[in-house]
């Protein structure tokens, strides 16, 4: 972690932000690092969980959506990668094996997600993803056409542009701050959970 932007005390965050620090670190066993990295400017915090909530967890905002839980953080890992962002691809990697019951797939899908074990739909779920993360301008008629052979709706296509420019955007904070994963992420999903 870097040392230009240290990580405030939780005891001097805001009482809200504190209290959800508090929920997530009751669930994980611990704080994630990106929890307290953005409790630096509350106001920035809160409008960052509040699109991040409603894009990973719209049931929250009162939204169903087609696409998975697992179909969302796949789109985190594989556009995480590509712009190199190692708190995102070790955090969010960590939640897809959770999703996905499997200790390969998000390791795969960082690395090449088109020599991961998906399905046609994920994978044209994450073609799109990947143009919308790096060839934004072009994108056109014709991707629309493909997702829509999957059963995807202009909805669903929204949600999946729409995570890939949110964690555009925490990528390059994450990056750019020098955020580091927290070292329990690495082994998530990855042996049995503890009783």
């Amino acid at each position: 972690m870097t040392t230009r932007y240290p990580l405030p005390a939780l005891a001097d965050v805001p009482e809200d932000i504190r209290a959800r620090i508090l929920e997530v670190q009751e669930k994980a066993g611990f704080v994630p690092n990106v929890f307290l990295m953005f409790a630096r400017r509350p106001a920035e915090w809160r409008a960052f969980f509040a699109y991040h909530d409603a894009l990973m967890m719209p049931e929250t905002v009162g939204r169903s959506s087609n696409l998975s839980k697992g179909e969302r953080e796949m789109i985190v890992v594989a556009t995480s990668a590509a712009n190199q962002c190692l708190y995102c691809v070790v955090a969010h990697g960590a939640i897809l094996r959770i999703y996905e019951k499997t200790q390969l797939l998000a390791d795969t899908v960082a690395v090449n997600y088109r020599k991961a074990d998906l399905t046609p739909r994920q994978r044209a779920i994450l073609d799109f993803a990947m143009k919308v993360c790096q060839n934004s301008h072009a994108i056109d008629e014709a991707d629309f056409v493909a997702l829509h052979a999957h059963g995807l709706d202009d909805e669903d296509i929204w949600d999946i542009a729409a995570i890939t420019a949110f964690f555009g955007l925490s990528n390059r904070m994450a990056s750019f701050s020098g955020m580091m994963p927290n070292p329990e992420f690495y082994l998530l999903g990855r042996l049995p959970k503890a009783k």
